[in-house]
């Protein structure tokens, strides 16, 4: 079988922060800042005759809100429909105010929705005490520690408020958007049900965060899952996308357009595996999965990128564990580390 092609990134052009450009007829590339290292978020406008539906809102800050008030007014068409891919605050974290501005109703899987309330509202397994058992138990250090914990609920930094209704998206779902009708694709690993939304017609996905072109979106444990596989899902959600035809433009949430996702797939799926071997080879010790940060991000990490850093280190190590090729070991002690099968228990 040959290999797939090169990703090709057929739009020169990026929008500014609070600009849009046309993709193609009917769907709008609207560009917004993000105070993070990775310092934006791609949103869609679909014309939907004479209104206008939102996929994805943005983080929840003041200068965020006044961007919007900017483009609302520029906006031909009232908004009629607000779909958000996933719980993550740059997606999630506008909806609310977006429909209590616009009176549209928002459009989103149920899992991202209740994961959503369950971090806001700090329920049980999803505290922020809860994440930083987890991480203690995988043998981060107290210093770090305590600067996560300064932090608090940074979730509600990004998400100022949570709808208390939704319209419920479910795998398989076609939405019919301006004369054409969007797939919803469920995916894992990520997110809890994360809904890309796929048009045939247009040979367009907007993927969300499931497929970016340049980088490798988080995947995490949740302490409220510790064993949890969610790296087998994430691989095996992506592995989908490659039923879609190969002239598909993808519409990712960071980065440019781009087409090729067979190659892009590819890639993520050796990234991984790149990744697991690394961590099979530090493993002839036991290790812990903080042990293991130099090893995955030999970098200087801040705060909220240790947080990550953290949930994706024990989620390959569960893979790994998983798969049988890593097992924890027993000695005793109050920090959970893992070493090769291929070696000898005693």
């Amino acid at each position: 079988m040959a290999p797939p092609a090169p990703l090709h990134f057929p739009i020169d052009d990026t929008p500014d922060d609070g600009q849009w450009l046309s993709v193609v007829p009917g769907v709008r590339w609207l560009r917004m800042p993000l105070p993070f290292a990775l310092d934006h978020i791609n949103l869609w406008l679909l014309d939907d005759g004479d209104t206008v539906t939102i996929v994805d809102t943005g983080f929840g800050l003041p200068d965020i809100q006044a961007l919007w008030t900017a483009a609302l007014a520029r906006l031909d068409k009232p908004v009629s429909r607000i779909i958000v891919t996933h719980y993550h605050p740059d997606h999630l974290g506008l909806a609310d105010w977006l429909a209590q501005r616009t009176g549209a109703p928002i459009w989103m899987t149920q899992g991202e929705f209740l994961m959503g309330h369950a971090l806001w509202h700090q329920l049980p397994g999803f505290t922020t005490d809860d994440m930083l058992a987890q991480f203690r138990r995988h043998g981060l250090d107290d210093a770090r520690l305590d600067a996560l914990a300064q932090r608090g609920n940074r979730y509600r930094s990004g998400v100022p408020s949570l709808p208390r209704h939704y319209n419920r998206l479910i795998h398989g779902d076609r939405i019919a958007i301006g004369g054409h009708d969007w797939q919803v694709i469920v995916g894992y690993g990520h997110a809890p049900e994360h809904a890309a939304l796929w048009c045939p017609a247009l040979d367009l996905l907007i993927s969300g965060d499931m497929l970016l072109p340049r980088i490798s979106t988080n995947v995490s444990v949740f302490a409220a899952t510790p064993h949890d596989d969610p790296l087998r899902r994430f691989l095996d959600s992506i592995r989908d996308f490659n039923d879609l035809p190969e002239r598909t433009l993808v519409l990712p949430s960071h980065g440019r357009p781009f087409q090729g996702i067979r190659a892009r797939v590819e890639q993520l799926v050796a990234h991984h595996g790149e990744r697991c071997d690394e961590l099979l080879a530090a493993c002839q010790t036991p290790r812990s999965a903080a042990e293991l940060l130099e090893t995955l991000f030999p970098r200087q990490l801040d705060t909220h990128q240790v947080m990550f850093a953290m949930g994706e280190a024990i989620a390959h190590l569960n893979y790994l564990v998983h798969g049988r090729e890593l097992r924890e070991v027993d000695d005793g002690g109050d920090v959970a580390r893992f070493i090769s099968t291929a070696l000898p228990k005693h």
